[in-house]
């Protein structure tokens, strides 16, 4: 039987999902996993780092098309992964979207200012998360190692 010639590229199906890569980084374990559950409903892929020095060694071995981060954490603070993380990979610079319970601390507001990354006071309406997700994410493919 003759065989037909295969395309180079495989198209996929028109109804497929394109799902965006998200790094969710908490070192709340109860809110980090909660919120990777949600985040994974809404067809986002969501890997969990507890601390910003873990996040830092996934953001240098994976692309993310968004950074979601705890300003106050051990080992790494947020405001400290984010210097390193856009050192790394410049394009993450405006895929930051901080969650802070201390934003009124003048240090922190201060730096989420200067960056004028967008971010979420806790508690904070999960749909308002979501949405803000799917805003930086739309803009385009995963960020890379080069600006």
């Amino acid at each position: 039987m003759p065989s037909k010639p295969q395309p180079h590229r495989a198209e996929p199906p028109p109804n497929a999902i394109e799902f965006k890569s998200v790094l969710l980084v908490d070192d709340d374990r109860q809110l980090a996993e909660s919120l990777q559950w949600v985040l994974a409903d809404e067809y986002f892929l969501v890997e969990v780092a507890y601390d910003g020095a873990e996040a830092l060694l996934k953001i240098k071995a994976n692309q993310y098309d968004a950074v979601i981060c705890d300003v106050m954490m051990p080992k790494l603070r947020g405001d400290e992964l984010f210097q390193h993380a856009i050192e790394v990979r410049p394009l993450l610079r405006d895929r930051f979207i901080f969650i802070t319970g201390f934003a009124a601390n003048p240090a922190i507001n201060l730096f989420l200012s200067k960056t004028g990354s967008k971010y979420f006071m806790k508690p904070f309406r999960v749909q308002a998360l979501i949405d803000c997700v799917r805003q930086q994410t739309a803009q385009g493919l995963a960020a890379g190692a080069s600006a």
